[in-house]
């Protein structure tokens, strides 16, 4: 593999030393399979917004969207100052509501496989082809834009968007 900045076609391996490439027509399928790789990171992160946005709706609907409540007061406004101002030290709890193993195990899921994806194509830039760094970015903005057509107003203008780009996890 080249470990330099580079723009080779034939005789490039890709990531592993099945995905050798041997000629033009395999190059550009493979330009095109990291393009598809790239859109495909960025459906699963949609993926997961749109889980987490279903699991969270069905959790209010049973009504166990509040956060929880310790001593009349909300967790949430403990600080990590409050031990040091008062010398008191201060018991950190979980704040949220519990998600069901099901539904965890989704998330999990989904998370191990952007997680995987995210290294696979960090594998694939690393292979210091500029042909194949453009694909991934192509992938990633053509995702972005297939799969970023909404967005959450509030969220974003609040500064609790999920602003994460493609960055490895």
């Amino acid at each position: 593999m080249n470990m330099l900045w580079n723009y080779q076609i034939v005789d490039t391996c890709v990531v592993f030393r099945e995905w050798h490439v041997s000629s033009n027509t395999t190059f550009a399928l493979s330009f095109l399979a990291v393009v598809a790789l790239g859109a495909l990171y960025e459906w699963l992160r949609s993926a997961q917004r749109a889980l987490d946005c279903r699991i969270a709706a069905a959790l209010v609907a049973q009504g166990k969207g509040k956060a929880p409540v310790e001593n009349g007061r909300d967790v949430e406004a403990d600080s990590e100052d409050a031990g040091l101002l008062t010398g008191v030290p201060v018991v950190k709890t979980r704040v949220g509501t519990p998600v069901p193993l099901s539904a965890r195990i989704s998330r999990a899921a989904l998370y191990a496989a952007t997680v995987f994806l995210s290294f696979f194509l960090m594998l694939v830039f690393m292979t210091y082809n500029a042909y194949l760094i453009l694909a991934v970015v192509i992938g990633a903005g053509v995702g972005h834009f297939v799969f970023g057509s909404h967005m959450d107003v509030q969220a974003v203008l609040s500064g609790t968007a999920d602003v994460k780009g493609m960055a490895c996890h």
